[in-house]
């Protein structure tokens, strides 16, 4: 069975989608139309801007959504998934592709999170953390003992760990966790405490916008960060959904359900090559490739 898997933040590039743009007519128009939809020229950011202007978040966050979706949409007829699944931010990509969502919903809502979760980030200062080498309970555990806010956010790949939190308790956690043996536990040049409780403004703000968003019955299931099971419910979906900013990415469980499942190809769609990477330290006998589109 066929997987496609769509990235999150963190992918962006300059000059991402515009091989799109230049070779298909029709990815051209959705550019375009994106332009107008955002109510600014994204386009020109991606295929032009700076390093720093594609780091806002909330330029990146519809950057990336843009470039997977319609690399997914170029595609054509030989885009016929068994299953999706999308790190973060990339299950909004992973909607639009297996028709759950429109193209134009899709973005907005994309918009509307980013803008949320900035919002968010102004009103606490948080930040994120790669923890290298130690078991999930361990980091787990650890975190639960440090004074303020601190959770496991990101569950990449066994023994690699993304924690999420306030700033001080994050520099805590480090210390701490280098003790117990992690062989790294760096602190990452993020905006925010991303998939964490310091989220909960933002998670407010989007509930609303998705709950007044149409979702349809999805082609495939997706298998979702929030639960890491294959989900065809649209009212579960906006719940996951909505749970999602502030619940963990649980990504190896996600991988590992969807090989339980059939899943023996794994896609990426859209910039970069880190899925792909994740899955294979996830399991080493998967295919794992990245989509191209043909003009």
């Amino acid at each position: 069975m066929k997987a496609y898997i769509f990235p999150g933040q963190g992918a962006q590039f300059t000059g991402m989608g515009l091989p799109l743009y230049e070779n298909l007519a029709t990815a051209k128009s959705l550019f375009e139309q994106a332009n107008d939809i955002l109510g600014f020229d994204i386009t020109s950011i991606m295929f032009e801007g700076s390093v720093d202007d594609l780091k806002e978040t909330k330029v990146t966050q519809p950057a990336i959504f843009l470039h997977s979706v319609i690399l997914a949409k170029s595609l054509g007829d030989s885009f016929q998934p068994d299953m999706v699944a999308g790190h973060s931010l990339g299950e909004f990509s992973a909607l639009v592709a297996n028709g759950t969502l429109r193209f134009e919903d899709g973005l907005k809502l994309v918009s509307q999170r980013a803008q949320a979760m900035q919002k968010a980030c102004d009103l606490t200062e948080g930040t994120m953390a790669a923890v290298l080498g130690l078991e999930n309970e361990i980091v787990e555990e650890t975190c639960k003992l440090i004074g303020g806010v601190v959770v496991a956010a990101n569950y990449n790949c066994p023994g690699q760990l993304v924690i999420s939190g306030a700033v001080d308790a994050i520099h805590l956690a480090c210390d701490a966790l280098k003790e117990k043996g992690a062989r790294r536990a760096l602190v990452l040049p993020v905006g925010g405490a991303f998939h964490s409780p310091l989220m909960a403004p933002a998670k407010e703000q989007l509930a609303a916008a998705i709950e007044n968003t149409t979702f349809h019955t999805p082609g495939c299931p997706i298998y979702q960060n929030v639960t890491a099971m294959p989900v065809v419910n649209e009212t579960e979906i906006k719940a996951n959904l909505i749970s999602q900013l502030t619940a963990p990415v649980k990504w190896t469980q996600s991988v590992q359900q969807m090989i339980q499942d059939g899943g023996v190809e794994f896609i990426e769609v859209g910039p970069g090559n880190v899925l792909q990477g994740l899955v294979k330290k996830i399991d080493r006998g998967m295919n794992t490739k990245a989509a191209t589109f043909e003009n």
